[in-house]
Order: C-alpha cells, then sequence, then structure tokens
C-alpha cells in the first residue's frame, strides 16, 4: 500500500485480494488523498472496484461510447438502438476523446448549458415550411445524460457526480382522450378512401387491444388465435408489454379483414406479418420503378407505419394534431371510466406500475363530474339538503 505523488497530484497503489489497484486520485491534498484511498481499497473489498472499472475510467468518451453501444446490441430492439446512437452524437461531439474519470460534475453542468442552448433542425416539410427549429428541450437533455450516466457507472465512476446531478422536470406529455363523438367521426373519415384502410383498421385494433402501434407492427400471424380469441404481444417496448389479450367481435372482425386481404396475394403462413408491407420493385439495373401497381406484396417485412395516412385523416376529421399513440390512451380511458380494477387494466395494457397507469388513464371530466354527482345524491338521501343553505340569505335569515 503506497501513495505516490506524481507531479502535484497524489496515487495510490495498493493490493486486495491478490489484485493489484493503481490510479490518480486527482487531488493535490495529502489528507484528502490518504480518504479517497481507503475509500478505494473499503470499495475493492467490497467487490465494488475492479480492475476493469479502473481500466474503463481511463477510456476516452469516444471509446467508451463504442463500447457501450455494442453490449447494448443485445438488450435493445433495433428501433432503441438507433435512438441512443442519436442521443450519443452531441456528447461525442462534446467530450470529444475526454477520458471518464475527468469528467466532472461541472463538466456536465456546463454540457447541459451548452446543449439547453442549441437549436433542434426541423423536418424537412417544416423547414420548406419556413418553420423554425425550437430549443432542445429537457426530454431530451435527460434522455442524453441517461446514456452519458450508463457510460459512467460501467466505469464506476458517476457515483461520485450522482449527487449534483438530477434529472430536469419535463412537461406533462399525456395524450388526450376523445369524446365517443370524436372517436365515431375519426373511424367514419378513416373508412371513406381506401388509401386509408391500414390505418383504419390499426385504430380499431389499439382501440380494442391497447396495442402500441409497435406492438400492431410487429404482430405476426402465429400471434393471433381467432379461435381462442386471444391476441399474443410478443414484442414490445418494455418486459411488462408482452402480454395476452382477449380479442373483442370488432377486433376479430378487423384481422379477419386483414386475413382475406392478406390471402388474396398468396398462402398466408404462421411467420408472416398482419400489418405486411408493400415493396417498391427495381429496374435490372438497380432504379426504382416509380408508381404504386408496381409494388409488390412482401408479407415478410411489416410495414413502417402509417403517419402520412394518419395526419391527412385526423386533419380531414377535424383533429389535427391527435397522435396515433392516443388511440391507446383512450382504450385505457374507457376501461378506468367502466370501473375495471386497476390490476386488470394493467394486465391488458402492460403498465408495470400504479405510477403508469395515472399518467394514461386520465378519466375524462365528464365521468368525473358524474361521479360526484353520484356522491352528492348519496349524501342528500342520508338526510342532509343543500336547500337548506342556499335559502338562507347573507344575514342568516329565511327570506320571508
Amino acid at each position: 500500500m503506497a501513495l505516490t505523488k506524481r507531479g502535484k497530484t497524489w496515487h495510490c497503489d495498493f493490493v486486495v485480494n491478490g489484485q493489484r489497484f493503481r490510479q490518480s486520485l486527482e487531488t493535490k491534498d495529502w489528507r484528502e488523498a490518504q480518504n479517497k484511498q481507503k475509500e478505494l481499497i473499503g470499495q475493492a473489498t467490497e467487490g465494488k472496484l475492479t480492475q476493469t472499472s479502473a481500466t474503463l475510467a481511463r477510456q476516452p468518451f469516444g471509446q467508451a461510447a463504442d463500447d457501450y453501444m455494442t453490449a447494448r446490441k443485445l438488450e435493445l430492439a433495433p428501433a432503441s438502438q438507433a435512438k441512443e446512437k442519436q442521443l450519443l452524437v452531441q456528447l461525442r461531439a462534446y467530450f470529444k476523446q475526454e477520458p471518464l474519470k475527468y469528467i466532472t460534475a461541472r463538466r456536465i453542468t456546463e454540457y447541459r448549458s451548452w446543449r439547453a442552448e442549441q437549436t433542434v433542425r426541423p423536418a424537412r416539410l417544416k423547414a420548406k415550411l419556413g418553420i423554425l427549429g425550437r430549443k432542445v428541450g429537457p426530454a431530451t437533455l435527460n434522455g442524453e445524460l441517461g446514456i452519458l450516466r450508463r457510460i459512467m457507472k460501467r466505469a464506476r465512476v458517476w457515483a461520485r457526480v450522482a449527487d449534483d446531478i438530477r434529472p430536469l422536470r419535463e412537461p406533462s406529455t399525456i395524450g388526450k382522450a376523445l369524446a365517443e363523438e370524436e372517436k365515431q367521426r375519426l373511424l367514419k373519415t378513416a373508412m371513406t378512401r381506401p388509401e386509408w384502410e391500414m390505418a383504419y383498421l390499426a385504430a380499431i385494433l389499439c382501440l380494442n387491444t391497447t396495442a402500441r402501434g409497435c406492438e400492431l407492427k410487429g404482430l405476426q400471424w402465429s400471434d393471433v388465435d381467432l379461435f381462442a380469441r386471444t391476441l399474443t404481444i410478443r414484442k414490445s417496448k418494455t418486459a411488462a408489454g408482452e402480454r395476452m389479450i382477449p380479442l373483442t367481435d370488432v377486433a376479430i372482425s378487423a384481422l379477419a379483414r386483414l386475413r382475406r386481404r392478406a390471402e388474396g396475394f398468396g398462402a398466408v403462413e404462421p411467420f408472416h406479418y398482419v400489418f405486411a408491407a408493400f415493396v417498391a420493385k427495381f429496374s435490372f439495373n438497380g432504379k426504382r420503378i416509380a408508381g404504386y401497381n408496381v409494388k409488390s406484396f412482401d408479407a415478410t417485412r411489416h410495414v413502417k407505419g402509417w403517419r402520412t395516412a394518419w395526419r391527412t385523416l385526423t386533419k380531414k376529421a377535424g383533429l389535427p394534431g391527435f397522435r396515433f399513440h392516443d388511440l391507446r390512451h383512450c382504450a385505457i380511458t374507457q376501461l378506468a371510466e367502466s370501473g375495471t380494477p386497476d390490476s386488470t387494466i394493467m394486465a391488458i395494457a402492460g403498465h408495470v406500475s400504479r405510477r403508469m397507469l395515472e399518467r394514461y388513464s386520465h378519466v375524462r371530466m365528464e365521468a368525473k363530474r358524474n361521479a360526484m354527482e353520484a356522491l352528492a345524491v348519496s349524501t342528500k338521501t342520508a338526510g342532509y339538503d343543500t336547500s337548506h343553505d342556499t335559502n338562507i340569505t347573507t344575514a342568516g335569515t329565511r327570506p320571508v
């Protein structure tokens, strides 16, 4: 066990259970160096400090980020990997080749301030319309710092900055629950154009199963049992999302329609996707052939989405800005208003906690008002009449 001064900085060198540890204590003060060495020896004794973590702490940020993404390949879906790769772009640009052990709370705070002043580049369509980009919001900042936290945790260096870094408060993003009249108007509008068929059938299934858009796109025919009237979600956003959902008559009708559509293009196999894709054909020289009629039906690939159709549809129905994911909110809200137990809602929707259930099942004001009116009626029948108070003047006497 030894403390060595290199230049103006103290370094430690000690052995625990036959394993040698050597690293900088990042201090010029001898007493502080002694205390830090004692803490490191304690961590090494408890197995919290390993040679691997010490090596990772010396890694440049860029290399540590690459190692992190490689380790996450088996843990994340392709879409989630792409999202984390995007969130790392600005972190790489700022920290570059800075070793992890030199990233302090002050450096992280400076990064957050620098990033908050940047402007998010608008989408191509918005840019054409002259719509300016917006400032980077707290949700994006929290996402980026979340990845930085996970990278630094792997190197066992996050604990020394954790107390000084707190997530930013994000604005509420609770979706909209449609009234019955709005929902019917949306579905009736969706039936008016053939190009909206996929969006319409997806909406029907979402409203009758609470399934997310990504869950619907990942459905294969092996997940659908029309005889047992069940739908199995095998690929979801979270582990809690993997579940079996009973099917209603309306949901079965929508699935039967999708099945007939698939059978019109050939035999249907269990591994085929329910929402199969049309793939553009290419000429012999590799150039894409324009036109919808030259697209081929490929049941082994699912649709990328129905965003364009959905935006046009909702605008036509008088509901601009209404997201497809909000249909899930509608379904969960309807379950909550019908008096379905919370545990049953969570089993159907795939929520992992009570907090997430409360986030999505925002019971509409009309249902709350009816519940309060029922409470008032029960109070009145118990012998209390509000007219006793309302008929009394401010002077405290009854009017003549």
